[in-house]
């Protein structure tokens, strides 16, 4: 049994990892490396020659490319191309299932032989991690020859390390903000022709200073650093540059993939959710991501919401978002205010360098601060406005020079309608107002609620089921799930196995809430998103409008003092010497810690 669950999960690890799915699906329970679990893929396990062969010929039958609106710098992927980097694809990840697929026999061989020396739980164990190792130094190979949106999956996966086997991980991270950088003069001719020549300007009329080494490289586009004439006001700036060829390319890739889930879904292989309508909504939020003049204006609204109220009262961002420069904009290049910082992607090795320890009191407070400033902007932009960003990873989240916390790309965000967004609110007040996890009357409250976000549940499927997927999204405090349900993606009890499909309002939504939890997960902090959005929910769904508009004059001189006040101490403390400073610090991460633990046994 335990050789047969673990060739399940590594079949179901192969799909996550070369399926973007991860991105939303972030597991809340830190497994040991290669813990069984008892998924059945019974079709993968019964017959993977089947499914190796359709995998092949699943590339014969793709869509015809399409073709870019202005080709005179660069001519769209082939045809042949296509067919290629889909038969590559697949054939890897039929080698790999192979490779696991040998190893159950042998280990399964080993095992009923009579008079053999059975390997211990530890050698199958070693074992395990040396075919993990196998796996995942195949796949990321082949994604660094092949690019496109396979490393922007990559990029995603490699960033939630508690879900798939540390192989996998390791190898994975390797996909960056630093990936397969063009040289800078292709850059600067795509500059060029996509934003210069029909102003009539050179390229030195609009840049004093262009930095040759990228600031990222990523999968969609290239930004670099560069200083604007004093014809454009002057200034650092940040310019992003679109690939030549992506846009045919990943959405090339994105259709092979669909064919991949279609084809797990017609062979019955027992997945946590349904792939292909997962992908069917991530390649419609793709198509905008290829116009930069689409992002610009989501930009500027991003930056209207985040400082500005529901009543036009001007707020503080609880994160900092550039702007574009509205004269320096195409569809192919984007010029944007410059944000001064590292990414969180690099966050690990800037601490490395400056000899910083993980488990310091001013990282500790910092990790708060950014949970407390993403959950805040992504609960204004999600139920005040239903506007919001929907790629946000790692790569995309900065933390500045002046210890505020960027967010950038919005290539791809996601509008929903109010209904939603009541229908989320309202699920956010009964997970804080319930009086414990297990609460029989609390869940059928939240799960009335839970339903109205659209989501369906199987048949077969314990009671609670509703009440229980919105604990997974919306509350990582949770300790103990009710009626046998498992926190993890992986396991067989887990809430994404009791559902039907997933609604695809969710699908991006899903992408922002469990990206903070699972950043709270990998800083040891128990984080609820309800809990903290709760005050929100309840001023969207508040009915008496001019209470509103007194009550939210009221709070912004509120917010306005206690931010002034905020900064002024952190200034002072900033001047203290070391070990005075040190303490201060602890007994304001003591006071947080405390107060969060007061809220959660309330709840409990």
């Amino acid at each position: 049994m335990y050789i047969n669950t673990r060739l399940a999960r590594t079949g179901l690890i192969l799909l996550s990892t070369t399926a973007v799915i991860n991105a939303f699906s972030v597991s809340q329970t830190q497994s040991p490396v290669g813990q069984a679990s008892a998924l059945p893929l019974t079709r993968l396990q019964s017959h993977p020659s089947s499914i190796i062969a359709n995998l092949s010929s699943s590339s014969s039958t793709l869509l015809s490319p399409t073709e870019y609106e202005n080709q005179h710098y660069t001519n769209a992927v082939a045809t042949g191309e296509r067919i290629r980097r889909a038969a590559m694809f697949s054939l890897t990840i039929g080698s790999i299932i192979r490779s696991y697929y040998s190893k159950f026999l042998e280990l399964s061989l080993q095992k009923a032989l009579p008079f053999n020396n059975h390997l211990t739980e530890e050698e199958v164990e070693l074992t395990w991690n040396e075919q993990h190792a196998y796996g995942a130094d195949t796949l990321s190979k082949t994604i660094m020859s092949m690019q496109g949106f396979y490393v922007k999956a990559a990029q995603i996966i490699s960033s939630r390390p508690d879900s798939i086997p540390q192989e996998y991980a390791d190898a994975l991270s390797v996909f960056t903000d630093d990936n397969d950088p063009l040289p800078v003069k292709v850059i600067k001719e795509v500059i060029e022709k996509e934003l210069l020549f029909q102003r009539g300007e050179k390229f030195d009329d609009v840049f004093e200073e262009f930095d040759e080494v990228p600031l990222g490289s990523a999968s969609v586009a290239q930004v670099h650093h560069a200083v604007l004439t004093k014809k454009y006001g002057g200034g650092d700036v940040a310019v992003k540059v679109q690939r030549p060829s992506i846009e045919d390319k990943l959405m090339g890739d994105v259709a092979n993939l669909k064919r991949i889930a279609k084809l797990f879904r017609e062979l019955s292989v027992n997945l946590p959710v349904d792939y292909y309508a997962i992908f069917t909504e991530l390649e419609e939020q793709l198509k905008d991501e290829f116009d930069f003049e689409v992002e610009a204006a989501s930009m500027e609204r991003m930056h209207k919401i985040l400082t500005t109220d529901e009543n036009g009262e001007k707020r503080e961002s609880p994160v900092v978002t550039p702007r574009p420069i509205p004269a320096l904009v195409s569809k192919r290049v984007l010029v944007m205010e410059f944000l001064k910082g590292v990414p969180l992607s690099r966050a690990s090795d800037e601490m490395k360098r400056k000899g910083i320890a993980a488990d310091d009191v001013e990282v500790k407070l910092f990790a708060r601060k950014l949970l407390k400033s993403l959950t805040t902007a992504f609960g204004w932009s999600i139920l005040e406005s239903g506007f919001f960003h929907a790629d946000a990873h790692p790569g995309n989240i900065f933390i500045l020079d002046d210890g505020r916390i960027g967010l950038i790309d919005f290539g791809q965000v996601k509008q929903v309608n109010s209904d939603f967004r009541e229908a989320v609110a309202k699920v956010i007040l009964a997970l804080d107002a319930r009086k414990s996890d297990d609460n029989p009357d609390d869940l059928v409250r939240i799960g009335t609620y839970a339903a109205g976000l659209g989501i369906e549940l199987k048949d077969d499927v314990p009671a609670h089921g509703h009440a229980v997927m919105a604990m997974w999204l919306f509350d990582g405090s949770v300790e103990t799930y009710p009626d046998g349900y498992d926190e993890s993606e992986m396991s067989p009890n887990s809430p994404l196995k009791a559902m039907k499909d997933f609604p695809k309002d969710i699908v991006l939504l899903a992408r922002s809430t469990v990206l903070v939890k699972g950043m709270a997960k990998r800083f040891g902090i128990r984080w609820s998103l309800s809990q903290e959005w709760a005050p929100i929910a309840k001023r969207v769904l508040k009915s008496n409008t001019e209470h509103i508009v007194e009550g939210s004059s009221q709070g912004t001189k509120l917010f306005r003092l206690k931010s002034w006040g905020k900064q002024k101490a952190t200034k002072v403390v900033n001047y203290l010497p070391g070990p005075i400073k040190k303490r201060v610090l602890s007994a304001v991460l003591h006071h947080q810690e405390s107060s969060d633990a007061k809220l959660r046994t309330m709840i409990v």
